[in-house]
């Protein structure tokens, strides 16, 4: 059973990827589009969509079943897991700033330029990284 358990936690970790990826992006072209115009609306039911339909099933579904495996590979006092679940919750206090600012697009009150989220934009692949190292690697 175990190994359908990562095998799915690996599908949702994509997905959750794919999302966080993505959702940046949509703001750089979102900043573009004047407020009120048929693209603006467009990228408000793209961003919420994306954030409710994708990115926060894959998030929970990523979360569960992690912990699930952390405890039954007893990783808790693993080092490696320590550095590991840190940068996760990281990555999931990026996804909470991002449904924030989806609501603030929906909202027509975004206050941040094209050139911000280009930055933020790379956070997620940054944290990916170093938790891909952690798991395969396991350095400590």
């Amino acid at each position: 059973m175990y190994e359908w358990i990562k095998a799915f936690h690996v599908i949702a970790v994509i997905s959750w990827m794919a999302g966080m990826l993505y959702l940046p992006r949509l703001f750089v072209y979102h900043c573009e589009a004047e407020i009120g115009s048929k693209q603006s609306e467009t990228f408000k039911v793209m961003e919420r969509r994306l954030l409710k339909a994708i990115i926060n099933p894959a998030m929970a579904v990523t979360w569960v079943l992690g912990l699930y495996m952390a405890w039954s590979g007893h990783w808790f006092l693993s080092g490696w897991f320590h550095v590991k679940l840190f940068l996760v919750l990281v990555m999931s206090g990026v996804h909470g700033l991002f449904s924030r600012w989806v609501r603030e697009f929906g909202q027509d009150k975004n206050t941040r330029s094209q050139k911000f989220y280009r930055v933020i934009n790379e956070v997620p692949t940054i944290l990916m990284i170093g938790i891909v190292i952690m798991v395969i690697v396991k350095p400590f």
